[in-house]
Formats: C-alpha cells, sequence, structure tokens
C-alpha cells in the first residue's frame, strides 16, 4: 500500500513540477510573441483558437486517455501495450490525414462567412498543418501515463518549450517585418518544430528492447475497438464543448454586429478576454492537469480491482488538491490583476473581466479532477452528456446576453453560467455513483 501511495505522490510531484517549468517557459513566450505581434496579431490568433481547439480535440479522438487507462489495466502485459501504442498511431494519423483535407476546402468558407474574419483563412490552414505533429506527441503521452512513468512527459514537455521559446525568439521578428499575417502563421508553425522535438524525447525513452515487425505494426482489430469503446464516448464530451467553443466567437461577433457593436471593437475585446483574461485566470491549470492525469491510471487500476475504498481516497486527495490550489490562485490573481497584466502582457487590458471571473474559476479547477474519475469510472457517458447540455445553456445565454447590449459581457455571464452547471453536475453524478 505505501508503495502505491508513493507511485501516485511521485506521478502528481513530477507533473506538478514540470508543468510548472512549463507553465513558465509558456509565458515568457506569450510575453514575447504578443509584444512581438501585438495587440491585432494577439487578436487574428484569438479568434482562430476556438476552430484550432475543436481540431485538436477531433485529432486526437481522446485517444491518449484511452491508451493510459487500457495500458495501466494491463501493465505486466509488455506486448499488449506495444500493439495498444500502434494501434493509436494508426487511428490518430488516419483521422489528421482526413482533416487537414478537409480544412484546405472549408478554411476560406469559416474565416470569412463565420469569423467574419478573411485574414484568418492563411492562420486556419497553418493550424491545420500542425495536427498530425501534436497527435503523435500525445499517443506517447497516453502511454507513458498509462505506465505510470511521468518523467519523459515531464522532459519532452520542457524541451519542447525551450525549443519553442528560441525559435520564436529568432524567427518571429523576421517574420514581422513581412507581415502581421505572415507573423501569426509563423508562430503556428513553428509548433512543428518543438513537437518534433518532443517525439524525439519519447521515443529515447521507449523500452529499449522494443523489436516490431510487420505483424505486430499492423493495427489489431480487437486493440483498436478497445480503444475507440473508451476514446469515443470521452471525446465526444470534449467535442461538444469545443464546438460550444467554437460557435462562441460565430455567434457573439454576429449577434454584437446586429447590435451596434463595431468589428474592431469585437476583435480587441475578444482578444483581450481570451489572450489576457482567460490565459492568467487558467494559470494554475498546470496544477490541476498533473492532479487530472495522475489520477485517471490510479483509479481505472483500482476500478479493475474492485477497490472502492481507495478510489474515494483518491478522488478526495485530489479534489482537496484542486481546491486548495484553486483558492489560492484565484485570490492572488484577483488582487494583482492589473500588476500580473502589465508585467505579462504590457497592458492592463481584460483586467475588469478577471475581476469578475476569478471568484468563480474556483469551481472550474476542480473540472478536471472530476471529470477525470468518472471517466476513469467508465462514465465517459455521463460527461458526454453534461458537456452537451452545459454548451447548449452557455450558447443560449450568450445569444440572449449579446442581444442586451452588453457587449462582452454577454461572454462572461455565460462562461458563469456554465461553470456553476458543469462542476455541480459532475459533483451529483460523482456522489451517486460513488455511495
Amino acid at each position: 500500500m505505501r508503495k502505491i501511495e508513493n507511485i501516485f505522490l511521485k506521478s502528481t510531484f513530477i507533473l506538478i513540477i514540470s508543468g510548472f517549468l512549463t507553465k513558465i517557459l509558456g509565458f515568457v513566450i506569450r510575453i514575447i510573441y504578443t509584444r512581438i505581434i501585438g495587440e491585432v496579431g494577439v487578436s487574428l490568433y484569438s479568434i482562430a483558437t476556438p476552430t484550432y481547439s475543436l481540431l485538436l480535440t477531433i485529432s486526437t479522438l481522446a485517444i491518449p486517455t484511452a491508451i493510459s487507462k487500457l495500458i495501466a489495466e494491463s501493465a505486466s502485459k509488455h506486448q499488449r501495450s506495444l500493439k495498444i501504442l500502434t494501434s493509436s498511431a494508426a487511428i490518430i494519423l488516419s483521422i489528421n490525414f482526413i482533416l487537414i483535407i478537409i480544412m484546405l476546402f472549408t478554411s476560406k468558407f469559416i474565416a470569412s462567412n463565420l469569423l467574419q474574419e478573411e485574414r484568418c483563412y492563411p492562420i486556419l490552414i497553418a493550424m491545420a498543418l500542425t495536427l498530425p505533429f501534436v497527435s503523435i506527441s500525445s499517443v506517447f503521452k497516453g502511454y507513458f501515463y498509462g505506465k505510470q512513468n511521468m518523467i519523459p512527459h515531464a522532459t519532452s514537455n520542457v524541451i519542447e518549450q525551450i525549443v519553442r521559446l528560441i525559435i520564436i525568439y529568432l524567427v518571429l521578428p523576421k517574420l514581422m517585418d513581412i507581415s502581421i499575417i505572415a507573423a501569426v502563421v509563423g508562430l503556428i508553425l513553428l509548433t512543428i518544430i518543438s513537437e518534433i522535438s518532443s517525439i524525439i524525447v519519447f521515443l529515447f525513452f521507449l523500452p529499449k528492447k522494443i523489436h516490431l515487425n510487420k505483424q505486430e505494426m499492423k493495427p489489431n482489430f480487437a486493440t483498436t475497438k478497445s480503444i475507440l469503446d473508451i476514446s469515443l464516448p470521452t471525446v465526444s464530451s470534449r467535442i461538444i464543448g469545443n464546438i460550444g467553443y467554437f460557435f462562441e466567437p460565430i455567434i457573439l461577433t454576429n449577434l454584437l454586429l446586429i447590435s451596434g457593436y463595431g468589428n474592431n471593437y469585437i476583435l480587441t475585446e475578444y482578444g483581450a478576454y481570451n489572450a489576457y483574461a482567460l490565459s492568467l485566470l487558467t494559470m494554475p491549470s498546470f496544477f490541476i492537469s498533473a492532479i487530472s492525469m495522475s489520477i485517471l491510471p490510479e483509479i481505472s487500476k483500482f476500478y479493475a480491482l474492485r477497490n472502492s475504498r481507495m478510489i474515494k481516497k483518491r478522488i478526495k486527495q485530489a479534489l482537496i488538491f484542486a481546491l486548495v490550489i484553486g483558492l489560492f490562485f484565484s485570490s492572488i490573481i484577483f488582487i494583482f490583476r492589473d500588476n500580473l497584466l502589465y508585467a505579462l502582457y504590457h497592458t492592463t487590458h481584460g483586467s475588469n473581466y478577471i475581476k469578475i471571473l476569478a471568484p468563480i474559476f474556483v469551481l472550474f479547477y476542480l473540472e478536471g479532477v472530476l471529470t477525470s474519475s468518472l471517466q476513469a469510472l467508465n462514465k465517459a457517458k455521463i460527461t458526454m452528456n453534461i458537456s452537451l447540455v452545459g454548451v447548449l445553456i452557455k450558447l443560449l445565454v450568450l445569444a440572449i446576453f449579446s442581444l442586451s447590449h452588453i457587449g462582452i459581457y454577454s461572454l462572461v455571464i455565460s462562461e458563469i453560467v456554465n461553470i456553476f452547471f458543469v462542476v455541480g453536475t459532475n459533483i451529483y453524478y460523482l456522489k451517486k455513483i460513488i455511495k
């Protein structure tokens, strides 16, 4: 029991430390590129980001979560682990190829007719081209999560961010001399280089005695089915959330234009809300991600062993960690919001949104732990249904308040309603299942 406890705490600790370093490097990167590309570049990047998030979710299909769960449940079966890895890679690469083709034909329509911003067209194309590299990296992450070996993930994350920092610092100013669009497109395409560096790191950590023949490289039907049985219900909730995120700027932009707001106001304020306010509020997310990643294979393992006592203990520990971290960071961000925004982004734009959202984000930080717990208990369909209803409520609230002449505050209100509904409903179902 002591050994099990140590593995969980060690995994969480490694992910928290690496997450902290990654987040620090990420903030340095964000400071550099926001100052180089300016508010217009940040706004263009922000308005295309919801589409990118949706693409990333579809491209990975929650397969890393499925890999982690399946490998945790068959930890002693080396050959089974390899089959899971190769089958996952085959699924993901096929999906990515289809997505890139779709985006080549639809990006112009999305940019001009949905986002109402033609300059987003090359940005969306660039985002699509990064998908295979991000996806393959995520397959390796899922593999090592399942093995409860967090060192490869920690190492790859830090190296990836260092590589990204160096190339952005060296290349982005030169691209900015060409144009803002060239700089934003370059910022996105540089992700490919950093993801390749991450993949190389993962390859070094793979077992040295792996000898894959042609038969082992072929996707296995039974393994593929097991992966999809877990990943499809899991990804459904994420896709639903990302579809909502995808429609968010579309609904907001079009309805605010109808209400009489100008394009410049919408682009600037939406950029401030997403790139500055939400970026700062989600700063503690690396802590929550570390806890959520560690708890999923742990609960999956105890669920397979039918050890309800340890399941309850782990969930309770994870929620307490998340709550304490959430309270601490929300308080700091609320009190020092202007200082933090100016220090990081050289602006206080977005401070008014943080003032309203910071107290509510204490609940938001619990969401990852609650969702991971339900997924580990084979209740991914419940999280999918909660996400679906939450997204519909959020978009409805957003549409109503966007016509109420309160500007971007319609988005703030819809975010608050969504957080209360999703977290509250997750807690209700988790308590019911545990009992």
